[in-house]
Order: C-alpha cells, then structure tokens, then sequence
C-alpha cells in the first residue's frame, strides 16, 4: 500500500497525531499489518471517513487482501453510528473473523451497547466461543450505562457462576448498580467479592465502596472502608464528605472537611459543592459565606459553572433565597441545572408559583430542553398549588422527551396526581411502573394516607414487603402519617415498635412527630404528652407543634399553654405557634390571652400567615384570601351573590353558623359575614359561577378548613349535587351528597 494510496488528508492526519512521520512507498512491512496500523491509527484520531475506504480497498483493490482478527476492532470502536456498526458486524459474519477473536466480539459487543443497541450486544455477546474478562466487563459496563442494573447483575452472577474472577473495572461496573436498584445486601455482598479476590487494597475499589454505601445511606460501612485505607486521595475525602452530606449529617461532613484541610489535601470544586450543601442545611451562615469567599477566592465563581450553582442551592437551603436569585442573576452563564437548582430552592422556602415563574422564564428566554431534574422540580410546584391542568401539560412535555418513563419522574407523577385529588390516576401509574425502589412505594402510600385510605396504604405495605423491597425511613414517615389520618392508633404503635426492632430504621424526629400528631388527633393527650417525655432524642418544633395542634383541636388551654413556651424558646420566630395559642383562647372567650399573644407578636415584628385556597378553572388559577381582599376578585359582586344565595339554602336545611371559629371579638352579624368569607367558600362560589352544573370542584387551601366550612362544604355539596374535594394543609376531604371522606376526623 503506497502514500498515494491514503484517502485525502491521511498523511496530515498521521503527522499531527505522531503515528507516522512520513510514509515511504518502499517501506518493508507488510502490507495488511500496515493497513491495519492506519486503520488503527485514523480510530483512535476519531477519524472513521477516513478508515472505512481503507478497508474498502483491502477488499476490492487491484490485489485484494483478506482482513484478520486486527482489522474489525478499531472498526468497531469508532462507528459513528448503529447502522454502520451493523455493516461491519456482517462483514466480520461474511469473513468469518468474528467469533473465533474474542478481541473483535468484545468490541462489537461495546459498540452497540454505546448506542443502546442492548439486545445485538446480547446476541453477540452470547455467540462467542470463549469470554475473557474484558469482554464480560464491556459488556456490564455497558449494561450499567443504559440502566439496565437487574441485567447487569444477572450477568455478574452468570460470570460468578462460570468460574471467572473479576477485576477492579468488573466491580466499578456493578457497584453502581447496588444503588440504581436500591439494594443494600448486593453492595455487602460486593464488598466481600472484593475482599475475597484481593481487591479491597486498590484505592480505587475503595473509593468506588465509600461512594456506593454513601449513597445508599450506608455510612457506618462507609466510615469503615475509610478508617481502614492505607491511603487516601482527594476523592475519598470527597467521597466520604458527600456521604456524610446526603445522608443528612451535615455536621460530620463539614467536621471532614476540616480533617481533609489538616491532612493536606486541598479542596476542589466538588468538595466545595458538598461542603456548601452542609453548611446550607446546618443553617451556618458563617460558614455559607465562608465557603463563597473561598469559592470567589480560587475564581471559581467566574469560570465553573458547578461552583455557582452549588452557592445558589446553599443559600436557598439557607432560607435566603433572595441572595440565591442574586446570585443567580450574576452567574456568567447558567444551564439547566442552574434553573433547576433556583426552581428547587424557591419550592424549599414555600414559593411554588416562584418556582413556576421561574420555569416559564426559562422556558421562554433560554429555550434550555428540560432534563429529569427539571421535571423533579417543578412538578412538585403544581402539586403544591394543585394546578393540576398545569401539571397534565408538563406530563405532556415529560412523555415528548421521554423521560416519562424515568422512575424518579414517575414518582413526582404519582405524587401530582394523589395531591391533585386524582388517586385513581395516581394508582394507575404505579401499576404500571418499575418498582424496585422504595420511591414510588412511600409516594403512593402518602397518596393513599392524605385522602384517608389508611386500610388500603397498609395493604400496600403488606406488598411492598412482599415483593422484597425493604421500608425506610420515608416509608414509615408515610405509614405513621396515614394511620394518624385514619385513626389507626393501634397499627401505629405497632409500626413504630417494628421499626427498628424488625427493620433495622432508627426513628428520627419526623416519625416521633407523627406517633405526637396520631395520639394527639384521637384524644389521647396525656399519652402524647408522656409519649414526648419518653423521646431518646431531643424534641423538636415539629414534635412540640404536633401537639399543640392537637390541643387546638380538643380545646386543651391548659396543655396548650406549656406546650406553646416550649416552642416559643426552640422557635419564636415562627408565627404559626402564636396563632394557634391565640385561636385557643379566641375559642373559649379569652380575650386577654389573645391580646396578650398578639402583643408578642407585634414585639417581635411577626407577620401572620394569612390563609388562602386555590382553584384552577381553565387552566388559570384563581387565588383567594380570607376576609377582605386586598385586591378584589374582578367577579367580587357575583361571589358575594353566590355566597348569600347559598347561606340562606343552607339556612332552611338546618345549617348553624359556629361563631366559636370566629376568632375576634365582634357582633354576631360580623361573625356570620366573616365566616361566610372564609377564603374555601370564596373559591367554592367561584368555581360554582365559572363551570357547568354538577362539575366536580378542587379547592386547595394552605391551612386547615375550620370546622365551620367543614360543615357548610357539606351543606354546599348536598344543595348543588356537586362532589367537592378540598385539600388543606392536613388531608383531602371528599364532600359528596351532604357528607364527607373524613367522617369528620381530621
């Protein structure tokens, strides 16, 4: 083969990559070994056009050359495409040079699997006479590369089985795997692999280990693989950090930061991105600005686009989301993850329809195409605002892209469906999902335990046990939240005793907060109170906050009083817990209690939450808030016509105004005007002018419904033959025929 023989650009091509300095026409070597090297050579150099007509002049020149084993990998390797990776493939079949060179199989099997051609890659792979360990590992690698983990591990254990030990690059395949499938035994059962066959020395398994457990939660295995390395580099302190980090010990992750500092091991990007996330969630703004004069420090606020984001999510973790906007506003460029981590943040400090703003800007200004983590996003944010009409659209888009599919972005869809009052939608979809993961299991049995079914989310417990999924602690999170909605006092005591008893979860403060909210709803407040008392854990304001709830609820001042200054001194800024305090004594006619709470509140310059519902009504959602409207509605007049209209039905059915709801010191034809304006019936009048007789109705309110629009949403549904479904801050009531789903406990 001479120089002139080359395709076009072959010599430049050869110089500038320092394959060849020059090609002399008389040079002794063989002429398929130096076409191979060129082929060889344009592959690695990404230059397929130029290797292809190589091969087609060893077939058709003047003296054709039958090609070996050498000639097809490089081929193989750098197709730029599955029908071209398919030519080949028959051409090798026609030369019969496929199957007796493990060398060339391995590389078609690694071809398709590049192009998601998984099937072919099994067909393939399956058809070779004989299997090293590379061609097992191109094989698992690609497998892992397009999700396809049950796979991956079927495979791991055929080659397990066949006798064939792995290396460091099998384990690195599967190990990611344990995670994708959730699976906290398979990771063990990994790590004694790696023990077995000698591996556990090699940094880079060890590594591989600290990350993998750290993601499944594993951090007492993850300390352990860590504390007994010989040596350590920057990525097993990031390692080990953004473990700490996502298993929520924010505390322990900034403390290894400091001993990586002290070992001498400097920082990077992404330490910065786990160590920010620690101080965002520890609430240290000392420490945030710390990290962002760091961040500024090295430039890297001006140049990496991850060290911007990151200071984005820390100070919205931090509350301050303002901040957050300004520095989003000052990134020097921004992706998609950059809008996400705003739209997360917004949804983090309560601000779903910022966080819709924010995505419709997005949408509208940078053209960016939505990626998983955008859907995880703002799905949410309808799910909040029940604007499920913008919800079905965003599914829409998530179909169109196809990431509907995606099983993070199946569960905010079940998630969206149950909180938008469409429980049989949201059932269907997790049907007819993958669920090896506990995700859509806690998602569904939330669904089922905010609208009341408590029966049916313990029957699907009952399964998820079943099919081998392991609880954890969101599980029984939602477990304990759907007892207390159903007045399953028992089946909760029950699950919390087994928690850690049988399934090995710890109880954090949010499962002791809905075993407080459980026996608090049924009235048992002494039980609650000793229950508290009882906590190895400090209380927190969420524990504390569920029983002042339920001594709200049961009318208990006296309880209500001591309960109230503990949460004074662990959370005096939140205005929520003198409110409640207040409406306590509003209730019995106290009304130097009230004033005296009010006056604390003035002192300390809190601003009351004021109560507002929703309803989507063609697509637009209309917002509502109690008492007189700032803003009023444009159809004000006909709400209010609507509002007496439906009183005075009400009135001849037997309906009584419960003045006790009404928490100022007023006159009773005041009281009953300021009920009639609760902001549920506003919207429930609304929704009665703008859509046909008998059309079901979805109201969401930000509060509890109080007791006396509870009773009139009865009334109401009875006299317009219509099924309501309000969602407060609690649960969904189902009001149908004059009665609702709640059988009035909530």
């Amino acid at each position: 083969m001479q120089s002139s023989a080359l395709p076009r650009g072959g010599h430049a091509l050869l110089v500038t990559t320092g394959h060849l300095r020059h090609l002399d026409p008389h040079l002794q070597v063989p002429p398929l070994l130096l076409a191979n090297y060129l082929i060889a050579a344009f592959s690695r150099a990404a230059a397929p056009r130029l290797a292809s007509p190589l091969l087609r002049r060893l077939l058709a020149g003047a003296h054709p050359l039958r090609p070996d084993g050498f000639t097809f990998p490089p081929l193989f390797r750098a197709a730029p495409g599955p029908a071209s990776a398919a030519q080949l493939h028959a051409c090798a079949l026609r030369l019969g040079l496929l199957h007796p060179s493990v060398f060339a199989s391995g590389s078609l099997v690694h071809a398709y699997l590049r192009f998601g051609r998984v099937a072919e890659a099994c067909r393939v792979f399956d058809e070779m006479t004989e299997r090293d360990v590379p061609a097992w590992n191109a094989m698992l690698s690609g497998l892992c590369r397009n999700a396809r983990a049950a796979d991956a591990v079927a495979l791991f254990g055929r080659m397990v089985g066949e006798g064939l030990a792995g290396d460091a690059v099998t384990l690195s395949s599967v190990l990611p795997m344990c995670v994708l499938l959730g699976d906290h035994a398979l990771a063990l059962a990994m790590h004694v692999y790696a023990v077995k066959h000698g591996l556990d020395g090699e940094l880079f398994v060890c590594n591989a280990l600290i990350d993998v457990y750290g993601k499944l939660g594993m951090l007492e295995e993850a300390q352990w693989v860590f504390d007994g390395m010989a040596s350590r580099d920057l990525v097993t302190w990031n390692s080990i950090i953004s473990a700490y980090e996502q298993g929520g010990k924010v505390a322990a992750a900034v403390e290894l930061f400091h001993g990586m500092r002290e070992n001498g091991v400097s920082p990077d990007v992404l330490t910065l991105v786990s160590l920010a996330s620690a101080v965002g969630q520890c609430g240290d703004e000392r420490g945030a600005k710390s990290v962002h004069c760091y961040v500024m420090k090295m430039g890297w606020d001006a140049g990496d686009i991850i060290a911007g984001n990151s200071m984005v999510d820390m100070y919205a973790k931090l509350s301050k989301i303002e901040v957050a906007q300004r520095v989003f506003d000052n990134l020097p460029a921004r992706d998609v993850v950059s809008w996400n981590t705003l739209i997360t943040g917004y949804m983090q400090n309560g601000l779903a329809n910022e966080a819709i703003r924010t995505y419709n800007t997005m949408q509208r200004h940078e053209g960016l195409k939505p990626v998983q983590g955008t859907f995880v996003s703002v799905f949410p944010a309808y799910s909040n605002l029940g604007a499920l009409q913008q919800g079905l659209r965003m599914h829409a888009l998530s179909i169109k892209t196809g990431l509907n599919l995606d099983v993070y972005v199946n569960t905010c869809l079940i998630d969206l469906y149950a909180k938008c009052g469409k429980l049989a939608e949201a059932m269907l979809f997790f049907e007819h999902m993958p669920r090896r993961s506990t995700a859509p299991w806690n998602a569904i049995i939330a669904g089922l335990g905010v609208h009341g079914h408590g029966a049916k989310a313990l029957d699907l417990f009952s399964q998820m046990q079943q099919e081998g999924i392991k609880p954890d602690q969101v599980t029984f999170v939602s477990l304990l939240a759907a007892c207390s909605h159903a007045g399953l006092v028992d089946q909760g005591r029950s699950f919390f005793d087994s928690m850690q008893n049988v399934y090995g979860v710890v109880p954090i403060a949010k499962h002791y907060a809905c075993m407080v909210d459980m026996l608090g709803r049924a009235g048992q407040m002494d039980e609650a109170f000793e229950f508290i008392q009882g906590m190895p854990i400090k209380p927190d304001s969420a524990v504390w906050g569920a029983l002042l709830g339920a001594c709200r609820i049961h009318g208990n001042v006296e309880m209500g009083k001591v309960v109230s200054q503990k949460l004074f001194e662990l959370d005096p800024e939140n205005v929520g817990y003198y409110v409640l305090m207040s409406n306590m004594y509003a209730k019995i006619g106290k009304w130097d209690g009230v004033d005296a709470v009010r006056s604390l509140v003035r002192r300390q310059n809190l601003q009351k939450t004021p109560g507002w519902s929703s309803m989507e009504v063609k697509g637009s959602v209309s917002v509502f808030y109690s008492g007189t409207q700032t803003e009023p509605h444009p159809q004000h007049e006909e709400i209010q016509r609507e509002l007496q209209d439906l009183l005075a039905k009400m009135k001849s059915l037997g309906y009584v105004p419960d003045y006790s709801f009404v928490l100022q010191d007023v006159e009773e034809d005041e009281k009953e005007q300021i009920l009639n304006n609760h902001s549920e019936r506003l919207a429930i009048a609304f929704g009665i002018i703008n859509t046909p007789p008998r059309t079901l109705l979805h109201v969401y309110k930000n509060l509890r419904v109080c007791g006396d629009c509870h009773n009139a949403t009865k009334y109401i549904s009875k006299i317009t033959d219509r099924e309501i479904i309000v969602r407060d801050s609690n649960r969904f009531h189902h009001f149908k025929d004059g009665h609702c789903s709640c059988g009035d406990f909530w």
